[in-house]
């Protein structure tokens, strides 16, 4: 294993810049489970359909929704999917690890600037060239290393960043990708169904009702809980009689708002796609939903009291972060008023949007 993760970060950096040609085969290895952590790879896809657009790339995931997350690309072969803890299930770790050293790469690509597992996946490829980043977290050695910058800091921003500087040295000055799951057109129209009639009861005859969605959970410190909530929505929702609001229930489908709205519960995070990307705008803590509805093209407002923004916030024209570590729920309701009457209404986004 010390021959494996062997210290060379000294060495790791390529002389030469990689090549745009000759790439055909690319692998992704990031192993992380959860629905955000998994969403924010999806700008390093799109940049790498733009530089190599007769590439296929395979990834190595963890995520239990990876085929939904992913599926939607032009550019995936196959996603072979890590299972969330290898020790307790090491005949299906060690049939993906069997599945991924079948196949020989053009370029294998470790896009986090953390983790070591991804390293030790790239490691073990069979490639010709391998990307990383260097640093003291990471070990191993690259034929092609770029090391950790202070800016960008966002996780779905770092990976871009990673294969810009590998082949031009960073001088791309284009924006970087946003998130996105590849929504069909088909699941769009799906969706807007689903919502039309959620809202139908309410909408009556006014032209121009925003839908707002609403999720209430997260994970762990991240999650306001059911009161603060409750206190948001007594002040946002008599300052909003034009919008509708739709709670985006949790996996375990439940209502966390009382029950006071129309609500929608969806196991595939194709179809929650669909129908957030029909809504006018969506608010929720730092969650994994909070990276769907980004990735989904809705206006995105993350509210957050405890992740660094900067790493996890949606990012983008269209999306907003709050920093609410000193606020009441009542003043980010405030701020979500406000930043609602920037947003434009669209089409997609209106009740009685045609069909």
């Amino acid at each position: 294993m010390r021959l494996v993760f062997d210290r060379q970060d000294h060495l790791d950096r390529a002389a030469t810049p990689l090549s745009r040609a000759g790439i055909y085969r690319i692998l992704v290895c990031r192993t992380v489970h959860t629905l955000g952590d998994s969403l924010t790879l999806t700008p390093l896809l799109q940049e790498l359909a733009d530089v190599f657009p007769g590439a296929e790339v395979d990834i190595v995931n963890g995520s239990p929704v990876a085929h939904e997350i992913y599926g939607g690309f032009p550019n995936i072969g196959e996603i072979i999917q890590l299972p969330a803890r290898i020790v307790r299930h090491p005949l299906p770790a060690w049939r993906a690890l069997r599945r991924m050293r079948a196949r020989h790469y053009d370029l294998a690509i470790d896009p986090d600037p953390e983790s070591q597992s991804g390293r030790l996946l790239v490691l073990l490829a069979n490639k010709t060239w391998s990307l990383g980043f260097l640093g003291r977290k990471k070990s191993g050695k690259l034929t092609h290393g770029v090391s950790v910058p202070a800016l960008p800091r966002h996780k779905g921003t770092l990976p871009v960043y990673l294969l810009r500087c590998a082949i031009d040295g960073g001088r791309t000055r284009c924006e970087y990708p946003l998130l996105t799951i590849q929504p069909t057109a088909i699941e769009l129209r799906q969706g807007r169904e689903i919502v039309t009639r959620l809202t139908a009861t309410d909408a009556g005859n006014r032209s121009q009702v925003r839908r707002i969605g609403i999720f209430a959970n997260a994970t762990g410190d991240k999650n306001l809980g059911e009161d603060w909530w409750r206190r948001f929505l007594d002040e946002f929702s008599p300052r909003a009689p034009d919008c509708d609001l739709i709670e985006i229930l949790p996996a375990f489908g439940r209502s966390l708002l009382g029950s006071r709205y129309p609500a929608y519960f969806s196991g595939n995070v194709r179809r929650m796609s669909g129908v957030i990307a029909n809504l006018s705008l969506h608010v929720s803590a730092d969650c994994g939903v909070m990276h769907l509805a980004s990735a989904s093209g809705t206006p995105t407002i993350g509210i957050f009291t405890v992740t660094d923004a900067s790493e996890w916030g949606p990012y983008g024209d269209s999306n907003h972060v709050i920093d609410a570590h000193e606020l009441t729920p009542e003043q980010v309701a405030a701020r979500v008023l406000d930043i609602l009457e920037s947003i434009p209404v669209t089409a997609r986004a209106l009740a009685g949007a045609s069909r």
